[in-house]
């Protein structure tokens, strides 16, 4: 009785704020969150976390990144070219370095803190930027192309940075299981995204034939668990796991438009439960520290300033307009900051204590939720010459932020 009635708040509330924000063209994402805080423990208290809505939560994230994966295709991310890497790579190095140095250095935080503090600051969410250029009718646009693949990238480099600290939080500093690591997380990538991502398109007809209900949705629940296991004895999180299994079918599935509905479906339900949870471990008491303001705030601005320099740099030479074009379109770290940030606060070290605690926990979170509600109305002015040539700057959906992630990127 107890659970269902847990169930029942966190579904209701999650929709209803996630209809609110949508109606305030906001991301729905946002509403979930806030969802959690208000019928969490720290305000409403009708729902406290518990092993049932912690295991739907971690469900929730496993078919998050398997539906980011199916719309992330090998393929279209080796067409976007030599650009988009070099964009990609400096998003990630002078984000991870900046924070990295800020919460070991100046504000004395441990190692382990630091590195996800960095490992947060790297991550980009595609699907904010993408909805508002789909929006501008700009999706094909040179530099959203640029932006779109780089953001992709931007999320697998971002992953893969994810599994070695997750590694160094729960190992110690071993150089030689840290070069292991590394390798495990590049080949099993590698390996997926190219040599599983082939193969899977060239069985998929024979997939279809089975005589099993949805046998290729089965198949995809399948692969998507089974990559899961496979991550984490290799040593990195599960969800890599399910974003590479959801990438490695992406190619197969481009027209199977009953997969993508069903795991939609399931998505639709689960990833409620995950950042709801989110939400409601977020202890609002941290916020009346002034220092913890002070410290959401400067991790939000240089959130903003690192994408905007190291991609910007990465893209210097179309023009100063277009490598800020770039850069503020790197800025959202949406739903994959928020997940770095509730690994750390669950993870426990070598050192027997939680990588973050809550105030860290409450700085990323601020600072995920800011950088997705900051960047949209700074891309669309950048954007507003290419959108009012095309006619599309006063378009309804201009403002319609969804975390969706878009296949059409290649």
């Amino acid at each position: 009785m107890e659970i269902l009635l847990d169930l029942f708040f966190i579904i209701v509330f999650a929709k209803l704020l996630a209809e609110i924000f949508e109606r305030l063209r906001q991301p729905a994402v946002i509403g979930e969150i806030l969802a959690g805080v208000l019928i969490g423990p720290y305000l409403l208290g009708l729902v406290a976390p518990s092993d049932i809505t912690g295991l739907l939560a971690q469900l929730g994230v496993i078919f998050l990144l398997f539906t980011v994966g199916l719309e992330t295709k090998p393929q279209a991310i080796l067409r976007v070219g030599k650009k988009a890497f070099l964009v990609a790579a400096l998003g990630v190095i002078v984000p991870f370095a900046a924070g990295y140095a800020l919460q070991r250095f100046i504000v004395g935080g441990n190692n382990v803190e630091a590195m996800f503090l960095g490992a947060a600051l790297v991550a980009t969410s595609v699907g904010i930027t993408a909805r508002v250029l789909a929006g501008l009718g700009l999706l094909d646009a040179p530099t959203a192309r640029i932006i779109l693949g780089a953001a992709v990238i931007d999320d697998i480099l971002g992953l893969l940075i994810l599994a070695v600290v997750k590694s160094v939080s729960t190992t110690g500093i071993d150089y030689l299981n840290l070069l292991l690591t590394a390798g495990l997380s590049v080949g099993f990538t590698i390996f997926v995204a190219l040599i599983g991502a082939a193969a899977l398109t060239r069985i998929a007809p024979r997939i279809q034939r089975l005589r099993i209900g949805e046998p290729f949705f089965i198949f995809g629940l399948i692969l998507c668990f089974a990559l899961s296991v496979a991550a984490e004895v290799v040593g990195v999180a599960a969800i890599i796991g399910a974003f590479l299994a959801g990438m490695a079918l992406a190619e197969a599935a481009e027209d199977n438009h009953e997969l993508h509905g069903q795991t939609r479906g399931v998505t639709e339900f689960l990833v409620p439960f995950f950042l709801v949870n989110i939400g409601m471990q977020l202890n609002l008491e941290i916020f009346r520290d002034v220092s913890v303001v002070l410290m959401a705030l400067v991790v939000t601005l240089i959130a903003i300033l690192t994408k905007l320099v190291g991609c910007g740099l990465g893209a210097l030479d179309l023009g100063w307009r277009r490598a800020a074009q770039i850069g503020v379109g790197m800025a959202p770290r949406g739903e994959v900051g928020i997940v770095v940030a509730q690994i750390g606060l669950t993870l426990v070290t070598f050192e027997g204590t939680r990588a973050i605690d809550d105030r860290l926990f409450g700085v990323i979170l601020f600072m995920a939720v800011a950088t997705t509600l900051i960047a949209p109305p700074f891309i669309k002015i950048l954007f507003a010459d290419e959108a009012a040539a095309r006619g599309k700057i006063g378009a309804d959906d201009a403002g319609g932020i969804l975390p969706d992630k878009l296949s059409n990127i290649g």
